[in-house]
């Protein structure tokens, strides 16, 4: 039997992928790629935006058209906060949400043997469990991603995401040393320390927060760095900048969560900071720590956004010198207070701000590589192809560097020397 899986969406979803690929393979199952032909095909949707749900449709029937005989699966965010979405998708043999997902081989079985379409969403419940899950290895990957936090209560306005993934909890420090320990026993020289409001990491077990997770991860013999995924900025307190700055293997990117750059269409979005206190958070950053990037997520044509509020928020971007960000229209989530607002703004104008936005942050995604250039930086190199090894610096500038020589998965010493089609060029110092 072969199993393939279609992932949308954060590097939560990535996670969660490897550990029920890992299932699969565990009950014999050979793991290919999307693009053969399988007998399980395994969706493992995002709902963050509408098209995270199209793409999700889509993906399922190309499979069941391709396959007619293939067990399809849906699981992830999309059918835990839509759970009438089977009435939409009668494609998907399995339907399964954001939970148990140790039980979606069981699920599969259970069609195979009655043939009967199978359907098990189970509802989250205030102080359930962090589903106890653990990799040890990443296909495919020169950097570990771990879980560490699951669940949000922030309520933004806008975001579904509560409703799909429940109230925040906890993976146990115990069980995030031993999974740290087998990955580095792997030979995994970074990790990406996950989760969906990852700032909340430790809130609801017993005087432990992030920084001790971050700390834990540094003390790991064989991991040589250590990464965050994203955070909301206002959890960031200067004490836990001051005390990462402290950590060698600590990884200067900060991707903090900012949405916009106006404090009126903040207060809109239910967002905790204004951009005052975004500011003052990230000129801390940039003191305590030796060339650091800040990347970030921008959201253009909230319900509301008034010309004069989106030229606030693109002279905000421009103004914070972004590393990198990722711009995107607002889409419309039913069962979000957004949702109901008035002055909706039309698809045109949220594609001409997109490009606007896109624009600004481009041009400070330049200025920000060309202030790499003559610096000595450290590169976990990632891929190998026809003389070209491409990795990444510890603030995360991605790095082109010509060489006969594979050395994938190694940590390399290189002097950047030029900018390249959002890449910077090294060169190899022996």
């Amino acid at each position: 039997m072969r199993v393939a899986f279609y992932t949308l969406g954060c590097k939560v979803n990535q996670y969660e992928t490897e550990i029920m690929s890992d299932l699969f393979y565990q009950n014999g199952y050979d793991v290919v790629h999307y693009d053969d032909e399988a007998d399980v095909y395994v969706v493992n949707s995002c709902t963050v935006t509408s098209s995270g749900d199209k793409k999700a449709r889509q993906a399922l029937r190309r499979f069941k058209r391709n396959n007619p005989d293939a067990v399809v699966v849906l699981t992830g965010c999309f059918p835990q906060a839509f759970p009438d979405v089977d009435q939409q998708i009668p494609e998907a043999d399995v339907i399964t949400g954001s939970y148990n997902r140790s039980k979606v081989v069981e699920l599969v079985q259970r069609f195979l043997e009655t043939r009967e379409r199978v359907i098990e969403i189970t509802p989250h419940q205030r102080q359930e469990p962090f589903e106890k899950m653990a990799v040890k290895k990443f296909t495919e990957r020169t950097r570990a991603f771990v879980k560490i936090e699951d669940g949000c209560d922030r309520y933004c306005s806008y975001c579904i995401i509560p409703t799909a993934r429940g109230p925040v909890r906890s993976k146990t420090m115990e069980d995030l040393k031993q999974e740290l320990t087998d990955l580095a026993a792997n030979g995994y020289l970074e990790v990406v320390l996950v989760g969906i409001n990852l700032s909340s990491y430790g809130r609801d077990l017993e005087n432990v927060r992030l920084l001790d997770a971050i700390q834990l991860a540094c003390s790991i013999p064989g991991i040589e760095r250590v990464r965050l995924g994203s955070l909301e900025p206002e959890l960031l307190t200067d004490e836990d900048i001051h005390e990462m700055a402290k950590m060698e293997k600590f990884c200067p990117q900060f991707h903090l969560s900012l949405q916009s750059g106006c404090d009126a269409t903040l207060k809109r979005m239910n967002r905790h900071y204004d951009t005052k206190e975004y500011t003052r958070i990230v000129e801390a950053i940039r003191k305590a720590f030796d060339n650091p990037s800040i990347t970030t997520d921008i959201m253009v044509g909230f319900a509301g956004e008034t010309d004069e509020e989106f030229q606030q928020s693109l002279e905000y971007a421009r103004f914070i010198k972004l590393a990198k960000a990722h711009v995107f229209p607002y889409s419309i989530r039913q069962g979000t207070r957004a949702a109901k607002m008035p002055d909706q703004i039309s698809n045109a104008e949220k594609a001409r701000r997109a490009a606007l936005m896109a624009k600004v942050t481009g041009e400070t995604r330049l200025e920000f590589l060309k202030t790499q250039v003559g610096k000595q930086e450290s590169v976990l190199v990632e891929t190998f192809h026809n003389g070209i090894m491409e990795g990444y610096t510890k603030n995360y500038t991605p790095v082109r560097i010509n060489t006969d020589e594979n050395l994938c998965g190694q940590i390399k010493c290189v002097k950047i020397i030029d900018v390249l089609d959002d890449k910077c060029v090294g060169e190899l110092i022996d």
